[in-house]
């Protein structure tokens, strides 16, 4: 696959590989998502090359003739580097290197590379540079001081802001201070939650596979200005804004990184910390791609890391994104245990239907009821008014009559301020 060369762009050529257990459309499939990553990183694709084996070989991965072929196509459209679809162990690179004449790296350190230059917060930076270490510390036998090299092209990005000496005690011992760093970023997390939770709003998670469109949804809901991009991983940091529901109740919407298949181990554990507003949440909103030609595929994905979060039974609506670009869209039997919606969040269709079905889906946290509110407690109104969904007021002599429907932990408060 060609692409027009754009200057300063490193050029590479993609390798993936068909085996008994992968189809030839999964391993296609697969080599396209790289080809996105890798323009997410900043190059260009030069070729993609597929080989069918059993196993890989232990030594070049490919098998030596594939690796000599590789090594040609690497001379004659001048790449810059090799880009493996699989993870490579540290042998399997330095052979690959030997025999191309040029950089070789993998799947896994090109989405660390892309969650280095993606990470804006310092929790963020952590987490990427936590999981960029543990990927590496098993690698640094013959790597030479290669580590410590930075902006020297994807793959390349150091794991910090200062050189890294490739010595196993110190990294060891960084990774030790970047997991107490993470631990205290964590503490504060769950403060901050402590305190969410005493003023009882709920929570609602937007998750989904990378680039399902996520953050346009949280932009076009609340206002916010965050980074709407058409790139995988566009969104790294959680953001979190408020939303308010036609039922008037106020919600919290948070954005979260987007899931991808194959999703490096390691940046699955470091990004526990944020992950975990998807294990607080009260509702998710997973939402999908619905122009992907692959988007149950997508969808599994994306459930098989909330599986791993123990968040897959959490009461879910299934929000269909892109739909102007499917005429006679039709949803998938994904998950039908849980209601869905069909938007086009770019476009604003199917928002105030979004609203409505979280409403619903929050609604058994809710109560309809007649409050008596004395005149001298009249400021209790405006909290009900505030708070809820007032349907009727009828004036009396000593107070109002107040139908309304609200959370029932306020309903609750309310009926403590009336006791008093």
């Amino acid at each position: 696959m060609g692409h027009t060369l754009e200057g300063n762009r490193e050029r590479a050529i993609l390798v993936g590989m068909e085996s008994p257990e992968v189809s030839p459309e999964e391993t296609a499939s697969s080599l396209e998502e790289l080809a996105r990553l890798v323009d997410t990183a900043g190059a260009d694709v030069l070729l993609q090359l597929t080989q069918r084996r059993d196993r890989p070989d232990a030594a070049t991965f490919l098998g030596r003739g594939k690796a000599e072929e590789l090594a040609g196509f690497c001379r004659s459209l001048g790449a810059d580097l090799v880009i493996f679809d699989r993870e490579l162990s540290a042998a399997q690179v330095r052979n690959l290197e030997t025999i191309t004449g040029v950089r070789v790296i993998d799947r896994t350190q090109l989405i660390l590379d892309i969650f280095a230059r993606r990470a804006r917060t310092r929790e963020g930076k952590l987490q990427v540079e936590l999981a960029q270490l543990n990927y590496f510390l098993p690698r640094l036998v013959g790597r030479g001081t290669e580590l410590s090299r930075l902006g020297g092209g994807i793959g390349t990005r150091g794991p910090g802001e200062t050189k890294l000496e490739v010595d196993r005690r110190r990294i060891r011992k960084r990774i030790a201070e970047l997991n107490e760093a993470i631990r205290d970023v964590k503490k504060h997390r769950e403060l901050l939650r402590r305190s969410r939770k005493e003023i009882p709003v709920p929570l609602v998670a937007l998750v989904g596979y990378t680039n399902a469109g996520k953050s346009t949804i949280l932009k076009k809901l609340t206002g916010a200005q965050v980074l709407v991009e058409d790139k995988l991983f566009a969104t790294l940091d959680p953001t979190t804004r408020r939303v308010v529901l036609p039922s008037n109740e106020v919600v919290l919407l948070t954005d979260t990184v987007g899931f991808i298949r194959n999703l490096p181990h390691h940046l699955v554990a470091a990004f526990r910390a944020t992950l975990e507003e998807v294990v607080e949440a009260d509702l998710l909103l997973h939402v999908v791609d619905a122009s992907q030609p692959d988007l149950e595929g997508q969808m599994e994905a994306v459930e098989r890391v909330l599986e791993s979060l123990d968040s897959s039974a959490k009461p879910c609506i299934i929000v269909y994104n892109k739909t102007d670009l499917v005429p006679d869209f039709k949803p998938p039997a994904f998950k039908k245990e849980f209601p869905s919606v069909a938007v086009s969040a770019l476009e604003g269709l199917g928002l105030e239907r979004l609203l409505a079905a979280i409403a619903e889906a929050l609604s058994c946290r809710r109560i309809r009821t007649t409050f008596f509110i004395p005149y001298r407690k009249s400021g209790l109104l405006s909290l009900l008014h505030e708070k809820g969904k007032v349907y009727r007021e009828q004036h009396g002599q000593d107070g109002v009559s107040v139908d309304a429907e609200l959370e029932i932990v306020w309903a609750k408060r309310v009926e403590a301020r009336l006791k008093e």
